[in-house]
């Protein structure tokens, strides 16, 4: 279970597309700060690394200094600083990694440099206060779609299942961009799918009821595209809306459902659901109807909590400094690979 503490954390983020800067205290949000290069990206029709490692580079110390601004206080207070060390991508990692190291080594302030994905976990504490343990976690991102097992956020964390193909944002940015919507394709995609019928398409369920806690959406990306081919090849026009909501209702049916199940399977109690999927209001409904039918108790942080910040990552770094974990060493690397379970960067 997190313990929450008094000093005060900054936080890093720097894993993809979003320069953050977060300040805690505690599980006390004292600011969160967001730089994002989505709208760089956009033309692109999905990240591109070089363009969001030179984004960070620019906007990485202005966030930084507006997180301060925001929260009233000096570096000079800071206690401890955390930062992304893993997974993501590795120049995007580097240009916060490398920042990190400079301010704790100029301010002599002990680093942690943290799991990205535990720290979309432990950012739900800054709304619903400590996670109970064990809790069963829902992680729903732009490339990673896991369920895991948390006996404590600082270093007992238990892979149950993962995606083998497609994250679920994957298959959204996928079909958004069949659909002639915006990338990301998330939040398009949900308000589209509000004006649709969920069932007005029957798209597969893969892996639905295999008995494992995995994923694969690669399959339901393949048919949405080959519904849409069909129908533009029979001159008929693709009614987004409808293609849309049934796509949703899928993603939502099957992450819900699985999620349920580790519950049940594992004897939690207590389901979490995080990262930037974590936002979508499908998910979010189907989520909350199914955790009460069966007696599980559902956290999900605001969406702006659920996209990647610094403040996610501040209060990782929080729960440890208050647990008297020591620091990582200042050699530690920036590991895109970085697995679930390695909280703490060695």
């Amino acid at each position: 279970m997190s313990r929450p503490g008094s000093g005060l954390v900054l936080g890093i983020e720097s894993s993809c597309d979003e320069t953050g800067a977060g300040l805690v205290r505690g599980h006390e949000l004292l600011a969160d700060a967001v730089a994002s290069s989505v709208a760089e990206h956009a033309r692109f029709g999905g990240v591109v690394p070089e363009v969001a490692s030179r984004a960070h580079l620019e906007a990485m110390v202005p966030a930084v200094d507006r997180a301060l601004a925001m929260a009233g206080v000096t570096l000079r207070q800071v206690d401890a600083i955390a930062v992304t060390a893993g997974p993501g991508l590795a120049g995007a990692l580097l240009v916060g990694v490398c920042a990190a190291k400079a301010y704790a080594l100029a301010l002599g302030k002990p680093l942690y440099g943290v799991n990205h994905l535990a720290a979309h976990v432990a950012v739900d504490q800054l709304e619903h206060g400590p996670l109970p343990a064990p809790a069963v976690a829902l992680l729903v991102s732009g490339g990673h779609s896991s369920l895991l097992l948390v006996r404590d956020l600082t270093g007992d964390l238990t892979q149950l299942g993962s995606t083998i193909d497609d994250a679920a944002g994957e298959a959204y940015d996928k079909v958004a961009r069949l659909l002639g919507l915006p990338f990301p394709g998330g939040p398009p995609i949900d308000a589209a799918a509000r004006e649709g019928n969920a069932q007005a398409i029957r798209f597969p369920r893969s892996k639905y009821a295999d008995g494992t806690a995995d994923f694969s959406f690669s399959g339901l990306k393949t048919a949405v595209a080959r519904w849409v081919e069909a129908r533009e090849a029979a001159g008929l026009a693709v009614p987004v809306a409808d293609v849309a909501a049934s796509f949703q209702e899928a993603v939502a049916d099957v992450l819900t459902r699985k999620a349920v199940d580790a519950c049940l399977a594992s004897g939690v109690d207590h389901l979490v659901i995080s990262g930037g999927v974590g936002a979508n209001s499908r998910l979010r409904d189907l989520a909350a109807r199914r955790c009460e039918a069966a007696g599980i108790r559902l956290r999900v942080p605001r969406p702006g909590l659920c996209t990647d910040n610094g403040a996610m990552v501040a209060t990782l770094g929080s729960d440890l400094l208050a647990a008297g974990v020591p620091p990582s060493p200042i050699g530690f690397a920036a590991d895109s690979g970085l697995p679930v379970t390695e909280v703490l960067a060695a």
